[in-house]
């Protein structure tokens, strides 16, 4: 059998996308141990140290961060002054690395990743045995995490952009209404809403137990925000706005819960569905953003949904498949309102 002949550059350039690949997925754990030990925090707020100074300020070993900064500036995690044998955080590295304020805040991802390290051989026997695995089954870091890697997002971009991009929905959260935030996960998103218009009501759905527990937590002294446990197809309630953030993908039956939505709505309501960023055709998806969103849709999304012996959309379901499960639950006009790097927004009306 006849063999085509190798590209040596080529092979030369896969090499060095492995080393790549290779050096990121070896610092991930050293990323999140920084995290969970403070490292960047007393980088940041005690300024430039060498090994011995960091022992100092956080109580572990030198020796051990000897070599977790070199790993981090190799990483290009932190930056080193050879001159005084010192490292320190840019503003942009603190930026991204120490505000979880900032729309830029990468640490929620760690956990994820790391979720799925761990469920690593729960989702390789589902692999042969093509059965779900439900979300609650998962890691619990996965459920922080998933929290801590959408939050900057919707910080940054609901309330100063997204919701003004819809027909007459800022207006009518002014003067009052009822909101449902389904799929709410810890909450971050029904109480962003609810701080910026108090005159209305907002009542976050979500089937997992433990987040709506979380979320009664951080929701405690708003008095215009519940939380209650139920399943997107069994919505209670009328409503004059319903939103969906980053999981109707994952559901079991997404045109039964776009039914489920409109039916709750009132004749003149509005869906904001936000999904991960994807085009249409596979091929469109081939990049650094669908690379991320892809894998977490293999391991966490399409599971889930099978578990529910579900439509499986994934992670990267794309605009017009998006549209159609609205269609198809009711909603006679979709349209895409706005977007970002990591998001698509689409509004449904009647």
């Amino acid at each position: 059998m006849a063999t085509q002949p190798i590209d040596e550059a080529k092979v030369e350039e896969f090499m060095g996308k492995f080393v790549a690949d290779m050096g990121a997925i070896a610092s991930a754990p050293l990323v999140r141990i920084g995290d969970r030990l403070g490292l960047y925090r007393a980088l940041a707020d005690g300024g430039p140290a060498t090994p011995a100074e960091l022992a100092q300020r956080t109580g572990c070993n030198e020796r051990y961060l000897r070599e977790w900064l070199l790993n981090q500036g190799a990483s290009g995690y932190a930056s080193y002054d050879p001159a005084t044998g010192r490292y320190f955080l840019t503003p942009e590295q603190e930026f991204v690395l120490t505000q979880p304020e900032s729309p830029a805040h990468i640490l929620g991802a760690f956990q994820i990743a790391g979720s799925i390290y761990a469920d690593e051989a729960k989702i390789e026997q589902r692999f042969r045995s093509g059965d779900g695995m439900d979300w609650g089954d998962h890691q619990h870091e996965l459920f922080e995490g998933t929290d801590r890697f959408f939050a900057p997002g919707y910080r940054a971009h609901l309330v100063a952009e997204w919701l003004p991009a819809l027909e007459g929905v800022v207006e009518k959260l002014e003067a009052g209404t009822r909101v449902a935030d389904v799929g709410c996960g810890y909450g971050t998103s029904t109480i962003l809403m609810a701080e910026a218009f108090p005159n209305s009501e907002f009542v976050g759905f979500d089937n997992h137990v433990p987040s709506i527990e979380a979320a009664q937590r951080r929701a405690a002294a708003l008095p215009n925000v519940s939380f209650q446990t139920a399943d997107a197809e069994g919505l209670p309630g009328r409503y004059g706005f319903a939103a969906c953030f980053d999981c109707l993908h994952d559901m079991g039956d997404p045109v039964g819960a776009a039914r489920a939505i409109r039916h709750a709505l009132e004749d003149d309501g509005t869906w904001m569905i936000v999904e991960p960023y994807a085009h249409d055709r596979p091929e469109e998806n081939m990049n650094p953003v669908g690379r991320i969103f892809s894998a977490a849709s293999t391991a966490v999304c399409v599971p889930h949904s099978l578990a529910h012996e579900g439509a499986a959309l994934g992670a990267q379901a794309g605009e017009e498949r998006l549209a159609e499960v609205a269609r198809q639950g009711g909603f006679t006009r979709v349209r895409r309102a706005t977007e970002t790097p990591f998001n698509l927004v689409l509004e449904a009306t009647p």
